[in-house]
């Protein structure tokens, strides 16, 4: 017979029980590697990577400032521990005003329902480069249990589906070649894998019509990129470095040349290409035509498949450089 399980009530806790202060307690913690996974996990972000706190943005000062990996784009968070307020809206549009392309993240304890209209006002009048979340923090507790967990409630975010009637309606008159309309069905294709085959280790970004498709690793100026060649009939998993010119950090990786190909389990391409800023480590899959969609099913295993190895091997080394 199954053992039952007891059931008791859950009780909202004031944020004020847990942090005193925005800048000195609640900041820090939001700023921990697993509360901002909690955070981009809440709105369907794959991985945000810290960047700093407390960071100017013209006369203001963002409370965390965080780079989406998958497309270098700015991710902002203003956090307050009360109900929202005009002072941070006009915080806000601040901060979209002077960026070209940023996400922004208000998180409050409670919204109140003009700013929560305000939200969805940008969202709708703004392209997409532009992304605005209005989310309330809750504290739980269960019971007599002295522990509380938090839990982010997203209550206003952008409307893809309007964004993207009004993306197609403006770009209706674009025409498309058969290889970009290859790569999405390809990329949606594959998105759709993922979905019905979640991994622990990645998910993967909207589908497009490039060549590749980011996903992110932990770290600004690193990233996995998924890639596709009709011209050599090939396809890749390509760990991307930037902004390295003096190659300190692809030199530091190459030690680990020996132990990552054994982990892996294949023979990598590590690519130094001197005199430029970047530098990559590559695997290929050979006679594989992304536009074929009978060879779908056994790409999508070995990205899949493949992409984890990349993460578990390399994350950890990354992360310490």
């Amino acid at each position: 017979m199954a053992t039952k399980l007891n059931l008791s009530n859950i009780e909202i806790v004031p944020l004020r029980d847990c942090w005193d202060n925005e800048a000195s307690d609640f900041t820090p913690w939001l700023a921990e590697e697993k509360n901002i996974a909690q955070l981009a996990e809440s709105i369907g972000l794959s991985e945000l990577v810290v960047e700093s706190q407390e960071k100017p943005v013209g006369p203001f000062r963002a409370d965390i400032l965080c780079k989406d990996s998958s497309n270098d784009h700015y991710v902002l968070i203003e956090n307050q521990l009360e109900k929202t307020d005009h002072n941070h809206l006009g915080q806000i549009l601040t901060y979209a005003a002077g960026l070209d392309a940023v996400t922004i993240i208000w998180i409050a304890e409670r919204f109140t329902e003009e700013h929560r209209a305000a939200i969805d006002w940008l969202n709708r009048i703004t392209d997409s480069d532009f992304n605005f979340f209005g989310i309330e923090i809750q504290l739980l507790k269960i019971g007599t249990s002295g522990d509380v967990a938090p839990r982010f409630n997203v209550i206003a975010k952008p409307n893809d589906w309007s964004r993207d009637v009004r993306n197609s309606t403006k770009n209706a008159s674009d025409n498309y070649t058969d290889g970009q309309n290859a790569k999405l069905s390809f990329w949606t294709a594959f998105r759709e894998f993922m979905d019905n085959n979640p991994s622990s280790h990645f998910r993967p970004h909207r589908p497009s019509r490039d060549h590749w498709m980011s996903i992110a690793i932990g770290r600004a100026n690193f990233q996995i990129n998924l890639t596709v060649n009709s011209r050599e009939n090939k396809v890749a998993i390509q760990l991307w470095i930037s902004d390295d010119p003096d190659k300190k950090f692809f030199d530091a990786l190459l030690t680990h040349k020996e132990n990552a190909e054994a982990s892996i389990g294949a023979t990598l391409d590590w690519r130094r290409l001197d005199g430029k800023k970047t530098s990559s480590i590559d695997l290929y899959r050979l006679n594989s035509d992304f536009t074929d969609p009978k060879q779908y099913q056994d790409i999508f295993v070995w990205y899949k498949d493949y992409t984890e190895r990349f993460i578990k091997f390399f994350k950890p080394i990354i992360k310490k450089l």
